[in-house]
């Protein structure tokens, strides 16, 4: 029996934390747009944007579940910080929708570009390696644009101090990012 080359042990790390921190990711978004739904839910004449949240929900819903089977099959311990990510993304989600709409789209617009960043640095890092992953990630890298250029379409640009809200939820995304997928 051969041993395993040094290198194979270090795409091997790398893979797992690429899954663990897509894992949280989807996890936390899933979050943002349940606390975004849980204020516009409950408000008259919020009918139109709670739709299309409970849409981009369902969206990224999905990206979970697959995240869910690839830790399960490929035996990755996910991230133990879900549960600060399960009350700062639900948080972070009513917080931005008890701003208004254009606040709710900002952040979308700011967490989604972070993570088509994020994406497209993981299908660039994993070059041919992984074809079947890296396919996976480009289709959510497009979902996730999809919702970025809707939440701009509705205004995000318009939401008080969007620059700064902008920036901020950047910032906390990159954090979240780099801690997940080490712990």
């Amino acid at each position: 029996m051969t041993p395993p080359f040094p290198a194979d042990g270090a795409r091997a790390r790398r893979l797992e934390r690429m899954i663990r921190v897509d894992h949280a990711g989807e996890y936390g978004a899933v979050q943002i747009y349940r606390g975004q739904r849980a204020v516009f839910d409950r408000l008259p004449g919020k009918a139109h944007i709670a739709a299309m949240i409970a849409d981009m929900e369902a969206g990224e819903a999905e990206h979970l579940e697959t995240f869910d089977r690839l830790i399960a099959e490929r035996n990755v311990r996910p991230t133990i910080m879900a549960p600060l990510w399960r009350v700062a993304g639900f948080g972070l989600g009513a917080a931005t929708a008890l701003l208004g709409e254009k606040a709710a789209h900002a952040c979308t617009a700011a967490v989604e570009e972070v993570i088509e960043e994020h994406y497209a640095d993981q299908a660039r890092a994993l070059g041919e390696e992984e074809p079947g992953f890296r396919r996976t990630i480009e289709k959510f890298r497009a979902d996730e644009s999809s919702h970025r250029e809707t939440a701009l379409r509705e205004g995000a640009a318009e939401a008080p101090g969007y620059r700064l809200l902008s920036s901020a939820i950047k910032f906390g995304c990159r954090a979240a990012i780099r801690i997940s997928e080490r712990v």
